[in-house]
């Protein structure tokens, strides 16, 4: 299968190619520009090295060890004990597409040429993503204070033969994936370990392919929110750009449009001109503002991420103009567990909003639709459960919205007095997304079937072939079945991209 190549400079990443390489469709390579960096910087390196006065991580121990001398001759074993001894990561591995992005995240910082790194081990771990060679990576272990030191720890194992690694999928030893693919392990030598370990990758890895489902999840919500209204007989008029310019929200402006797009060439609209209902509920009426506010979040999101996989997050760093190696704090991932924690709430916001939607459409007193929208009700339950559910993972994810970015636990004897748990933001907002495309699931699959009893009377554009889609892989529910079956259904039509796509399509 052909890929495309992607080349790596540590300055103009974007987040879409993360995404691309995370998938493993796309292979990478050092720009020349950035390989003359990082031989540039390995040269300071090592005149430092070679000299006697004390460099922070070259010739001296870590953290609190920071005062504590250590020989020339121990240059290297210090660099390699500093990976094995950080290697102290717990639970269930990131996945493959997040370890991924965390080896080409290392990669990118590296090239930018403060590391200090020599550049065939930036070259090994190159070969490792174009050979699928991708460490095994425990995802607990980090507070986020000198970055992600033990899952970068992890990480670094494979490229001294050590720890585990997936090749091609499959899981084994990592000096024998290196061997399956052609690959040998280094020998770490001054600086090595260091440059390695540092940094904020594995929140950012996490984070990007986070930010990128949250992104796709707010237009899934607008989908589910116009289907809704569609079902229930609600009106356009809160969607009108005049409200929209008084109150100029980005955000806002941008899902109300969105929504009139979707709610093009509507027939249901025009049953209902003449009602006596004045306003429709907030969770109709409100979108745009709601939704609006969770994109304005996601935006800051977004804006954090783009700078911080482009950025240079190691400690020491290298200044080969200046030829200064100075320490500092740019490890520490305070911005991104800031950004994850809003990520996380702007998911729950819409999941939160879209299980009232689904209450609007199962409550026969608010929807005048059939009781739980069952055929034969009484004898049958129809979506009353479906409900249930939809509530019990919004109130999981309001107790993850706890923000970690306010949380710290003081490390390293001291040392590192203030951390910024920013794993902990990116794998609860992770755990969010999961709760948000279910909710966002079972709406979609409850306002079908709102939509069923509406027709032959059309939706929108974009309403019809949501649920036209719904319905080529969940028929219309006559009788009660095992919703979980058409629940997965259909988060698989969100989860594959097939969802947006079709609605893309259809009101282009």
């Amino acid at each position: 299968m052909y890929r495309p190549r992607l080349l790596i400079d540590g300055d103009t990443l974007r987040l879409e190619e993360i995404l691309q390489v995370a998938r493993n469709e796309a292979t990478v390579e050092l720009s020349p520009e950035a390989e003359t960096c990082v031989r540039a910087s390995r040269d300071l390196v090592e005149r430092v090295a070679a000299g006697d006065a004390p460099a922070y991580g070259i010739n001296t121990g870590f953290g609190t060890l920071a005062e504590v001398r250590i020989d020339k001759k121990d240059l290297s074993e210090l660099q390699r004990n500093l990976i094995l001894s950080h290697a102290a990561g717990v639970g269930t591995p990131m996945s493959l597409p997040e370890a991924r992005a965390l080896l080409l995240l290392r990669c990118n910082v590296l090239a930018k040429g403060f590391s200090g790194i020599r550049l065939e081990t930036l070259k090994l771990a190159l070969d490792m993503l174009n050979q699928d060679v991708v460490p095994v990576v425990p995802e607990r272990g980090s507070v986020g204070a000198s970055g992600d030191l033990a899952p970068l720890a992890h990480l670094a194992l494979v490229f001294i033969g050590e720890g585990e690694a997936f090749y091609q999928g499959q899981r084994m030893p990592a000096r024998q994936a290196l061997e399956r693919a052609g690959l040998r392990p280094v020998v770490l030598e001054a600086k090595e370990g260091l440059a390695l370990v540092n940094g904020t990758q594995a929140m950012c890895a996490v984070g990007t392919l986070l930010q990128l489902r949250a992104e796709s999840l707010a237009l899934v919500a607008d989908i589910a929110g116009s289907m809704t209204l569609e079902g229930l007989l609600g009106s356009h008029k809160p969607f009108l750009p005049e409200i929209q310019e008084v109150r100029p929200h980005e955000g806002q402006k941008a899902v109300a449009a969105h929504l009139l797009r979707l709610l093009a060439g509507s027939d249901l609209v025009e049953t209902h001109v003449n009602c006596s209902k004045v306003q429709d509920p907030y969770s109709l009426r409100c979108m745009p503002q709601v939704h609006g506010a969770a994109r304005e979040g996601l935006a800051f999101g977004r804006r954090i991420l783009e700078v911080e996989v482009n950025s240079a997050t190691d400690n020491p760093l290298v200044f080969v103009d200046t030829g200064r190696i100075i320490s500092g704090g740019n490890f520490h991932g305070q911005p991104i567990s800031l950004a994850m924690d809003v990520t996380a709430m702007a998911l729950t916001q819409l999941s939160s909003i879209s299980e009232r939607r689904v209450e609007q459409l199962v409550n026969p007193a608010l929807s005048n639709l059939p009781p739980f929208l069952a055929k034969n009700p009484g004898l049958n339950s129809g979506f009353m459960i479906a409900q249930v559910t939809s509530a019990a993972l919004v109130a999981e994810s309001r107790v993850l919205c706890h923000p970690a970015s306010v949380d710290s636990i003081p490390s390293s004897a001291g040392r590192e007095d203030h951390v910024s748990m920013g794993m902990t933001a990116a794998l609860k907002g992770r755990q969010v997304a999961d709760f948000t495309r279910t909710c966002l699931a079972i709406e979609l699959l409850v306002a079908s079937q709102a939509l069923d009893y509406r027709l032959p009377v059309k939706a929108g554009r974009g309403p019809r072939a949501a649920h036209e889609l719904v319905r080529s892989r969940v028929p219309t529910m006559e009788k009660d079945r095992e919703i979980h079956r058409d629940i997965e259904a259909v988060c698989e039509l969100i989860d594959s991209g097939l969802l947006l796509q079709t609605v893309r399509h259809a009101t282009a």
